[in-house]
């Protein structure tokens, strides 16, 4: 996003799900991608235009080095390209494809996951395979880890290249809460008890479309539609529970649920102005940062729900029309290089969860990583192994058209 925070999705892609045209696509056969010292002069000199979201100045700031390493070391000139909503990428990838340029894409590399991938790859919309060739893939152990190789239940097929792992927690003041609720159903049982000190983003945003899933989850007992393509019958048995619980939480949350805030970021300004006590995050270390940034009081802690909690994996993508793939190849592989999660990981950058098994790593390599788990604002490694998988990513756009036409209008 995270992520796909990084990742407001407002426009979704069923638009997708009508293109298709015969001209062939390019793939991973136009360039040999098991030769990287060719990738790497064919590279040179080349712009990679990489749109990923725009919000966070933590992540902006740490993607500026990143350009500043790879101009001095690959002569590549990284343009971030900021945007607000991931899914605008998406429709200029349509469009492209719709005028028929299939070799001068005005995107080279993307971040993305969830349904914008599952759709992408459905229409051949994607660059590959490429992922698993990159020198630094192994780094991630994708064999004992292998969400690396699957993104909202789809297989990435190479196709996408492992950045960043998040995981949805729970954050709150000890001051004013000593002990946090540790299911959905006592969010709902402590809201009512303490009326206004809980909200959560307004669904399209990442985080709050998160927190349906993660409350349809629990509720339904993981029922194992969820994990299958949805149909409008599936939809309307497994989420009555849902809207039962979101019809009797919203008067008890912040004004009443006549208002809720659009982003992590504003969640985290109510919470450090005292108007909550118990707020959500889409990453584990947020808490951490916004502490030693002076936004969230020494006071604050991170805990994960009792039963787990939705965990993904967020990754980079080529557009099949990209202009520069081997420059973008090349920026893949250095943000997936010790160096370069070394310092995504460190809270005094980015702060984000590293998909580097750094277990397997020697102790040199190991050292470059700032140990967390002592810090009392974090959650405990223990904690944040309970995992809950993501749905299928056609059940994200569903929930989030119910939500709106639900709550919306009120």
């Amino acid at each position: 996003m995270a992520q796909l925070k990084a990742s407001l999705l407002i426009f979704r892609i069923p638009l997708l799900l009508v293109i298709w045209f015969s001209t062939p696509l390019a793939t991973a056969q136009s360039l040999d991608v098991s030769d990287w010292s060719s990738i790497e002069q064919q590279a040179r000199g080349k712009t990679v235009y990489f749109n990923a979201w725009g919000g966070e100045p933590r992540i902006n700031s740490y993607l500026n080095w990143v350009a500043g390493v790879l101009d001095e070391r690959f002569d590549i000139n990284l343009q971030h390209v900021k945007v607000s909503d991931i899914a605008t990428a998406v429709s200029k990838i349509v469009a492209e494809r719709q005028a028929r340029n299939d070799s001068n894409g005005s995107i080279d590399l993307l971040w993305i996951n969830g349904e914008n991938f599952a759709s992408l790859k459905e229409n051949k919309l994607l660059f590959g395979p490429w992922a698993e060739k990159q020198p630094n893939f192994n780094l991630v152990n994708a064999d004992r880890f292998p969400e690396m190789r699957e993104d909202f239940t789809v297989a990435t097929d190479g196709l996408e290249s492992p950045w960043t792992r998040s995981q949805l927690v729970f954050y709150y003041d000890k001051q004013w809460l000593t002990e946090p609720p540790r299911t959905i159903e006592q969010i709902l049982n402590w809201s009512r008890e303490n009326p206004g000190e809980f909200t959560y983003p307004r669904p399209p945003a990442f985080l709050g479309s998160t927190f349906l899933k993660q409350a349809v989850l629990e509720l339904s007992n993981k029922d194992s539609a969820l994990y299958s393509p949805v149909t409008d019958e599936e939809f309307k048995r497994v989420t009555a529970a849902l809207w039962d619980y979101l019809d009797a939480l919203h008067p008890t949350l912040l004004r009443a649920g006549r208002y809720f805030p659009n982003s992590a970021a504003e969640l985290r300004r109510l919470m450090g102005d005292g108007e909550i006590s118990l707020a959500l995050a889409f990453n584990p270390n947020e808490a951490l940062l916004s502490v030693r940034t002076g936004e969230l009081p020494q006071s604050t802690r991170t805990y994960v729900l009792q039963d787990g909690t939705i965990g993904n994996v967020s990754f980079l993508a080529i557009p099949y029309n990209a202009q520069h793939k081997a420059a973008a190849m090349i920026t893949a592989n250095f943000l997936l290089s010790i160096e370069a999660q070394a310092r995504a990981s460190d809270p005094n950058y980015m702060g984000s969860t590293t998909v580097i098994s750094i277990e397997d790593l020697d102790e040199t390599a190991r050292g470059q990583f700032d140990p967390l788990s002592s810090e009392l604002t974090t959650a405990s490694p223990e904690e944040l192994s309970r995992k809950l998988q993501e749905p299928h990513p056609s059940w994200t756009p569903a929930l989030e058209r119910a939500w709106i036409q639900r709550y919306s209008a009120r």
